[in-house]
């Protein structure tokens, strides 16, 4: 989406910075500014001015300082697009995007309007949970088991979903309200006549909102022994598991306080620690650590703790958060992955260690590049040079979707030691791989299509049908004679770059061809045509240059992708890799920008000379509607994912025979695989 800076500029002249920052600060007129305690930093005198004459925010403590925009991209975590359309509405401004055709526009606004309905519906459920946690003793019972005061209680909007099956009945006027249902609140029984009923019941609930307050979603934790232990909304417009952060809102000025997110793995463990001096934990909802969370909790600190428990199911996690963590470990970031002791969580660790154990832990925790290195030796005996081939085998992925720096390339130094090799030839061997993979992506990419030529012993096939007065398009050369002797055509046809009927535009021909004096005469329908020049023809584009031409030109499609298309984008050989991740972090930093400005910022890039490649030439336009240019990405990403899946299928085959898990491997890839498979021809 492209917003025009005029727009932008007249957007800051409606809006005033100090009621946007009063939504959030609590402002006392100090002379001609506003004054309160900085958001970003902890102080307890403040130090933070808003100035209404420049419409301008500074700290004199941390330094922070910025505009309306900047505040709400920079405290409520928004991207750029979302800050600008949160401040075009609350003036009654409309965004314009001359990018969007109307219908897209009505579509976008219709989607916004659903999504402000949900939410209000759930904040309605949430408010009613919360009186009926005040209700019900056993529920209160059971948090005050767990340690939790009324204040944390308070803070995190819990409550309690009473026994019975449409509780929410004496909630909402309509039970049988579509929203009801849309919201993931209600389940309709369709096998049994449409009967709806509550989704919670006798469950202690834990509200999820967004990083703007909005309410998305509720977790419901069992109060016995029933299963399942823990429930989640459904995937709803407004609630997505992969995206979103239990905690995020409660703990934004705490992470900034902190200097760093703690990342856990339960509701429970964010409350347990906020009550026990860590309010800035936040924990994934039931689902691995994505890229979307690591760039959701680096908009508010460069500082990322990950902690597990320590047992096998802590560290199969912990290997996920790597692989989401990768594509924005930077020089300048601090990620860092807590195992404690199989037999603790950190609710249970810090009940008996205390919370100053807790934090030397945290403090100890293992860096990425370290957690790295053990990942891809695991399982690798690296006494021997099979199993020190193993582990660069397994570290290539890791260390290729690293961003490139300091870091990226102390790791090659360091892994190159552990092969015994030295870097140059790990780097060289590393190169050759992802180019046999770019090979092999070139194999699998579809042909080219190219118009049929006819042989020189074939009859051509006219086309174009004669009108009513029976003349016919000459189509066949009226030039120079093709002289294979003199090896291409001569200028005995009479004339060379101009023909010899003095236009531009070839004649017209009525059943027949000129002859050499200029005349008429009949043509020969089996005489054999002069053997054509071969024309120069436009490389081949793979599916990853269609892909990158297309997030280039809308940039905006980035904010739509899986977790999967990210993982599939970042793992392509050569230059698209780097390519993909360094677009990403620049969507991450600056929101969607245009090709223009992203060719003077890939200036000396590693990657420049791709991404002019895929941007030049007719290929590079991407005309038409949104919504097909989009389903054409999605159809590129699905089939990029089944060729991924072709070759771990390749690989697994091998290892059968050595590997009897392997075969798991193998039939879980193959119904993934089914999966796109299906979706493929709806996409494309």
């Amino acid at each position: 989406m492209t917003i025009p800076q005029s727009f932008i500029q007249e957007l800051l002249t409606r809006v005033d910075v100090v009621d946007i920052v009063g939504r959030y600060v609590q402002l006392k007129k100090g002379g001609a500014n506003f004054m309160g305690l900085c958001p970003f930093h902890g102080e307890k005198s403040p130090s933070f001015s808003v100035s209404p004459a420049k419409q301008f925010y500074h700290c004199f403590g941390c330094g922070k300082n910025g505009n309306a925009i900047s505040f709400l991209m920079d405290h409520a975590g928004m991207g750029f697009v979302e800050a600008v359309q949160d401040l075009a509405q609350s003036v009654g401004l409309q965004v314009p995007d001359d990018d969007i055709s109307p219908q897209e526009k009505e579509r976008a606004a219709a989607a916004r309007q659903k999504q402000a309905t949900l939410n209000d519906v759930l904040e309605k459920a949430a408010d009613a949970y919360r009186r009926q946690l005040r209700e019900s003793q056993r529920a209160i019972g059971y948090f005050k088991g767990r340690g939790v005061s009324g204040a944390v209680a308070k803070r995190y909007g819990l409550g309690y979903a009473p026994e019975g099956w449409r509780s929410l009945a004496s909630v909402f006027p309509s039970y049988d309200d579509p929203l009801l249902e849309e919201s993931g609140l209600v389940i309709v029984n369709d096998e049994d006549g449409g009967k709806r009923y509550d989704r919670f019941r006798d469950r202690v609930m834990f509200p999820i909102r967004n990083v703007k307050g909005e309410y998305i979603g509720f977790g419901g934790r069992v109060l016995g022994d029933d299963k399942p232990k823990y429930l989640n909304s459904p995937e709803t417009p407004v609630f997505h598991k992969g995206r979103e952060l239990y905690g995020l809102f409660e703990a934004r000025t705490p992470i900034r306080e902190a200097g760093y997110a703690l990342v856990t793995e339960g509701y429970m463990d964010v409350v347990a620690l906020a009550q026990l001096g860590f309010p800035n934990a936040v924990a994934t909802l039931g689902t691995a650590c994505t890229p979307e969370h690591v760039q959701k909790l680096l908009r508010f600190t460069d500082a990322v703790v990950f902690s597990f428990d320590g047992d096998s199911a802590g560290r199969r996690a912990a290997r996920k958060a790597l692989d989401g963590a990768l594509p924005h470990a930077t020089d300048t970031r601090s990620i860092k992955f807590l195992f404690l002791p199989a037999e603790h969580d950190p609710d249970s660790f810090i009940r008996e260690h205390g919370t100053d154990a807790f934090a030397r832990h945290v403090e100890q925790a293992t860096p990425l590049s370290r957690f790295l290195v053990e990942s891809a030796s695991e399982g690798c005996d690296l006494a021997t040079a099979e199993g020190r081939a193993h582990m660069a085998s397994n570290a290539r992925p890791l260390w290729t979707a690293l961003p490139d720096g300091v870091l990226k390339r102390q790791l090659l130094g360091e892994l190159a030691e552990l092969t015994q090799l030295n870097a140059r030839d790990l780097s060289d061997l590393w190169g050759q791989a992802a180019a046999r993979d770019g090979l092999r992506a070139a194999h699998h990419a579809p042909p080219q299509r190219q118009q049929p030529r006819p042989a020189a012993d074939d009859a051509p096939s006219w086309d174009a049908p004669p009108d009513a007065d029976g003349w016919q398009p000459h189509t066949e050369s009226s030039g120079p004679a093709y002289d294979p002797g003199y090896g291409g055509y001569s200028n005995q046809g009479g004339y060379g770059g101009q023909s010899s009927y003095g236009g531009s535009k070839p004649p017209f021909r009525k059943g027949g061809d000129w002859k050499s004096g200029g005349g008429w005469k009949k043509r020969d329908k089996d005489a054999p045509w002069p053997p054509q020049p071969r024309l120069p023809r436009t490389p081949a584009m793979s599916r990853a240059d269609h892909a990158a031409r297309l997030l280039l030109s809308h940039m905006a499609f980035l904010e739509e992708l899986t977790h999967d298309d990210h993982t599939t984008l970042a793992a392509q050989p050569g230059s698209h890799g780097p390519l993909f991740a360094w677009l990403e972090a620049q969507f991450h930093e600056h929101g969607p920008l245009a090709w223009a400005v992203l060719r003077e910022s890939l200036r000396d890039h590693e990657c420049e000379e791709l991404a002019v490649k895929v941007m030049t030439g007719s290929h590079a336009q991407t005309e038409g509607e949104l919504h097909e240019l989009r389903l054409e990405l999605r159809d590129l990403l699905t089939r990029m994912q089944i060729e991924d899946i072709k070759e771990q299928q390749k690989v697994l085959v091998l290892q059968v025979a050595q590997d009897p898990s392997a075969l798991e491997r193998y039939r879980a890839l193959a119904e993934k695989r089914k999966e796109l498979e299906q979706i493929a021809p709806k996409a494309a």
